[in-house]
């Protein structure tokens, strides 16, 4: 079997990337729909993959690994792989997670992930008020990750927030705030998570996004107060997002000076530079994105590395949209006992579910989402129904 084309089209918000073959196979992979600029990048690779077999996965993988980068430039190369692996279990006939080494479970955690809503404000009660609405969703969530800090506009909204500079612009995906956060701004924090807790009581976990953009202090005393809520984590205090680099030392600092998890890695680009977080203690979870950190395959190399060292891992994937919860699915079916659950991603827009074959109804009952058993990813696009969102210059994309 040999590949005769790479595709990619902008469908709804996300890029879809299509590898055709010459015995009529194909693969689907998906890039996070906060990324429709990549489709250039992504057809980038057409060249290096013509003409190789794509179920010689990791061999077609040597070709491109090294071309892609911290998020979001690892997101071409890992939607290729996935793509790969698809076509790779259709060849097989078989889920991709029979080739990554079979099941150890057969159904995975998920969290609530984009199952959220528009907050009506940055204050305690709307925090709280927005939890109580995710308790109430029926997917019935055993763990709620919420957005406070830097990742939330309470950087905005809450006057005097933080003492560093203040984006013009940071509305932009991807700005970085940073600075000193002011004790009104600290306590404000806190009076949030107090809020949410009332709520949430111990029958649903709490996790906290938090940034990046902490300095190590207020990191330091922040996870020093939240003690004892005994949080699930708190994640991307000081790198994280689309920071193209890694800080182990000063994670490992903050790691070890608290009880409460810390966790990062959505936005790190492959094995390597879990390395150094992994090996030297310095977080408590990781939680790679398999639609950034280089693939599927690549995820669970991680996971394992991970859970030699008693390092929990809990995958990033909010924005991935229906073809990347395939991936999800797939690869987390496969990994250790360290796994705690993925981050449910769903469609960028509503129609996209009625274009997707193979999901089932329900797809989270009590946080739990079934295997799937197609081929490959399991999952696959109704073309005739997806034609109408394709662009002029896309209209090939199926054929």
């Amino acid at each position: 079997m040999k590949i005769t084309d790479l595709r990619c089209a902008v469908i709804g918000k996300h890029p879809i990337v299509r590898i055709v073959t010459d015995e009529g196979l194909y693969g689907l992979g998906e890039v996070e729909f906060t990324k429709a600029y990549l489709k250039p990048w992504v057809l980038h690779f057409r060249e290096a993959l013509v003409g190789e077999d794509p179920t010689d996965v990791e061999r077609v993988m040597l070709k491109i690994r090294q071309r892609g980068s911290f998020k979001p430039y690892g997101a071409a190369v890992s939607a290729i792989e996935h793509a790969l692996w698809d076509i790779a279990g259709k060849a097989a006939g078989v889920p991709a997670y029979k080739l990554l080494g079979g099941k150890v479970r057969d159904k995975v955690r998920v969290y609530n992930g984009s199952v959220r809503q528009i907050r009506t404000g940055d204050r305690p009660e709307d925090y709280a008020a927005d939890v109580k609405w995710m308790m109430e969703q029926p997917q019935n969530f055993f763990m709620i990750k919420q957005g406070i800090s830097f990742h939330s506009n309470m950087k905005d909204t809450i006057e005097g927030f933080h003492y560093g500079v203040m984006q013009k612009k940071a509305g932009y995906h991807g700005a970085m705030d940073q600075g000193v956060i002011s004790e009104r701004g600290f306590n404000h924090m806190l009076d949030c998570v107090a809020a949410m807790k009332e709520v949430l009581g111990d029958k649903v976990s709490l996790a906290l996004d938090c940034g990046p953009g902490w300095m190590l202090p207020d990191a330091i005393r922040f996870a020093r107060a939240v003690e004892k809520y005994n949080l699930m984590w708190l994640e991307d205090m000081l790198t994280g997002d689309y920071v193209p680099w890694v800080n182990p030392q000063a994670y490992r600092e903050l790691t070890t000076s608290t009880s409460t998890p810390i966790h990062t890695g959505e936005q790190l680009y492959l094995r390597h530079n879990f390395k150094e977080l992994i090996e030297t203690q310095a977080v408590r979870v990781i939680g790679p994105d398999p639609a950034d950190v280089g693939g599927i395959a690549e995820l669970k190399w991680i996971a394992e590395h991970a859970y030699m060292h008693s390092i929990l891992m809990a995958p990033h994937g909010v924005a991935n949209g229906v073809l990347g919860l395939g991936a999800l699915i797939n690869v987390c079916a496969t990994l250790p006992a360290n796994y705690i659950a993925f981050e449910y991603p769903t469609a960028s827009d509503p129609w996209w579910e009625d274009l997707i074959i193979g999901l089932p109804a329900q797809i989270v009952k009590d946080s739990m989402v079934d295997l799937l058993e197609a081929p490959g990813l399991g999952l696959d696009i109704d073309a005739e129904g997806a034609r109408k969102y394709l662009r002029e210059e896309d209209a090939g994309f199926f054929d």
